[in-house]
């Protein structure tokens, strides 16, 4: 469920701004100039949170390799087991980009499903 509190006109104006980007190039120049090297650096780290905990990494192994606060990762998690779901679905298709991509690097025939 969405917060009210979140869901502003302005964020669903940002929204609509980010479904109008086409490629990765727009997509980097929107995001480098909406914000700072330090927000696109914790936004990335946070999915790479999302991403070990999914795997069922060790919270420490984590914090260690990543050199991420214990802090980020216990609410990474609490978003993955208790958010909205934007974790679970961008891992998911993250995942099938994946497969993909290993089928394109191979000569034989591949299906998406290996992505499980």
């Amino acid at each position: 469920m969405s917060d009210d509190r979140v869901r502003t006109p302005e964020v669903e104006r940002f929204l609509t701004a980010l479904s109008l980007l086409k490629t990765d190039e727009e997509r980097y120049a929107f995001l480098v100039d909406v914000c700072t090297v330090r927000e696109i650096h914790d936004i990335a780290q946070r999915l790479d949170v999302a991403e070990r905990i999914d795997r069922g990494e060790v919270y420490a192994d984590i914090q260690e390799d990543l050199n991420a606060s214990a802090t980020t990762i216990a609410r990474v998690a609490k978003c993955l087991n208790y958010g909205e779901g934007g974790y679970q679905m961008i891992l998911e298709r993250l995942k099938t980009v994946s497969a993909a991509a290993k089928c394109d690097d191979q000569d034989a025939p591949c299906s998406a499903s290996s992505a499980d």
